[in-house]
């Protein structure tokens, strides 16, 4: 449901491919179990400066969404919890924070998955470069190490200032933030941050020492990550593929 300080003219904007691709997201997020019930929260920027975007209703499922549901508001209108039908209060000071102050930042996940979640609850929250997809990351992940309470207020505020031009943001005992410029890369990089978590927090619970590669290496494989030709694109017209067949009403 619009909010009514949208401009008409992006009012009258139906954003279908954009409303489509994120409640695809919010599909399988749900399919891998990245979701806190009715918790968490996905938003899409659809102007140019970023500043007007889609994000999930409050008490919607991610395993429900529509593409007709998603609400779009606009991250300037400081009225947005006194209108009709407002979302849920942190995701709109999560999100409306990191719009206005990052508008680079154009699809941003928030979720509280499993192993990411534990990662950020470790005392040393970095991830050393044990495979692969590990290495994906390697320098490239922002920690916050000062959690204030839930993301309300300034806690939301500061969240975007800690970002420090990184794309995934490990939230000290809280959860992960990614951004992307598109759903597609977006929810890719998610993904394989939510499996290096996991290989990790696997390997630490044998006990045993860690193979750690050397920074070179690491940082060859993050660039060849990086250089690999439309993975994301690839990954996400998949799983949309599998939607099409399985739940196609996700695009309603």
């Amino acid at each position: 449901m619009p909010v009514s300080s949208i401009p008409s003219q992006t009012r009258d904007r139906s954003f279908a491919a954009e409303r489509a691709s994120l409640a695809a997201a919010f599909r399988w997020a749900a399919r891998l179990n990245w979701h806190e019930g009715i918790a968490n929260h996905f938003s899409l920027a659809v102007s140019d400066d970023g500043g007007q975007f889609l994000m999930n209703p409050a008490g919607r499922h991610f395993s429900r969404m529509r593409a007709s549901e998603l609400l779009l508001l606009d991250a300037d209108d400081r009225d947005v919890m006194n209108r009709p039908n407002p979302p849920d209060r942190t995701a709109w000071c999560i999100h409306g924070a990191m719009h206005r102050q990052v508008p680079g930042a154009r699809c941003i996940l928030h979720v509280h998955p499993k192993f990411a979640t534990v990662l950020s609850t470790l005392e040393d929250s970095q991830m050393p470069p044990i495979d692969q997809n590990t290495m994906r990351f390697f320098n490239r992940i922002a920690i916050d190490d000062h959690y204030g309470g839930m993301g309300i207020g300034q806690e939301a505020e500061r969240l975007p200032q800690v970002l420090a031009g990184k794309s995934v943001l490990v939230m000290g005992n809280h959860g992960v933030l990614v951004w992307a410029d598109t759903v597609d890369e977006a929810f890719d990089l998610l993904y394989y941050f939510e499996r290096a978590c996991e290989t990790l927090i696997t390997a630490y619970s044998t006990g045993n020492p860690l193979r750690i590669v050397s920074d070179d290496v690491a940082e060859k494989t993050a660039r060849q990550w990086a250089e690999y030709p439309d993975g994301w694109q690839h990954h996400f017209t998949a799983l949309r593929e599998i939607l099409d067949e399985e739940e196609p009403d996700y695009k309603d």
